[in-house]
């Protein structure tokens, strides 16, 4: 590790410790809504399968992967650390030039579980480089660790927003646009391909079916959730209007999914809130989708305020709805579950 990462992290640790009892001051529910105070823009979320534990991503110049307990409602960094011990996987991640963390800067995750029963995390890092990091999770722990095994290069001029794993180890990754993105696949072996039928206004979120036929991709542009075929002959593309910008899709545990994002009274209005703090009628919101039907039903409107400024990804821990952000906003919000 280079002293730059470790003083980043160190610094980070730190940081997060002196703050801790202002953090826990200021942490008081918001009405109904409770919260999970450390995370610094947890843009995207993911449960780790048969535990108490969730990861972030902290959507930051210098960003860091955040584990979160959900027993105790505690966060502490993940990813980078100073005890972080990559292992190239250079079989597999061949044409990765290494691990290079500096600048790291998560954005979309996806925690797949193996046939054989490992987990692994990919992340969308901009910063240094443009690409998708490839960690397994270590369990032996009392808490979940991360090891570094690889990255897979972007395309040049794509930038990536959301990635998941598909079957046969490999990945989907949103090029979100404006006025045309679409979803780029990688296979081991091969080059990114565009996805036939994907392009479209901003795609953003980004999920697939458990057996690899069909994506359901977040339109950020159209405020709609698309849902595409994988790998068929003729393309099937559907879509369902859910009235906000959707950021990201994830998986609930009854089969339905989440889409989750934002919306104001301009398209403009979510540029300014974002960064001007100028929040006036935009909410963080989350629909919840049936994947066979596409019907929509909203679940949470939370007008923009300090703790949520801008709503961006949701998943359900327990009976709650766990909804994370962005813009500077250093908590996760809980909401009941309808």
């Amino acid at each position: 590790m280079s002293p730059r990462l470790l003083l980043l992290s160190c610094c980070a640790a730190g940081a997060l410790l002196a703050s801790s009892i202002s953090l826990a001051a200021d942490c008081e529910a918001d009405g109904d809504v409770r919260f999970l105070c450390g995370p610094v823009s947890p843009e995207d979320l993911a449960v780790v399968p048969d535990s108490p534990w969730l990861i972030a991503s902290g959507m930051e110049d210098d960003g860091f992967l955040y584990l979160a307990d959900t027993r105790d409602f505690s966060s502490s960094v993940l990813y980078p650390t100073a005890n972080a011990r990559p292992q190239h996987d250079t079989a597999m991640y061949g044409g990765c030039s290494g691990p290079d963390m500096s600048g790291f800067r998560p954005h979309g995750i996806n925690l797949v579980r193996e046939a054989d029963g490992s987990q692994t995390l990919y992340v969308v890092r901009h910063g240094a480089r443009e690409a998708i990091e490839v960690f397994i999770i270590d369990r032996a722990g009392t808490a979940p660790s991360l090891t570094w095994v690889g990255c897979v290069m972007a395309p040049e001029s794509v930038v990536f927003n959301s990635v998941v794993g598909l079957p046969g180890g490999g990945i989907a990754a949103t090029h979100m646009q404006l006025p045309s993105g679409a979803v780029w696949e990688w296979q081991p072996g091969q080059d990114w391909t565009e996805v036939p039928g994907s392009e479209t206004a901003g795609p953003n979120g980004l999920e697939v079916s458990a057996d690899g036929r069909w994506f359901y991709i977040g339109g950020w542009g159209t405020r709609s959730l698309i849902r595409l075929s994988r790998g068929q002959v003729q393309v099937q593309k559907q879509s369902v209007d859910v009235g906000h910008h959707i950021d990201n899709v994830r998986w609930a545990p009854d089969g339905t999914l989440f889409a989750a994002g934002h919306v104001g009274p301009e398209m403009s209005s979510i540029i300014q809130c974002m960064n001007q703090r100028q929040c006036d009628g935009v909410s963080s919101r989350v629909t919840r989708v049936d994947p066979e039907t596409l019907s929509a039903q909203l679940i949470v409107n939370y007008p923009s305020n300090a703790h949520l400024i801008l709503g961006t990804v949701a998943i359900q821990v327990d009976d709650e709805i766990w909804v994370g952000g962005i813009a500077g906003g250093d908590r996760i919000a809980r909401f009941a579950a309808p």
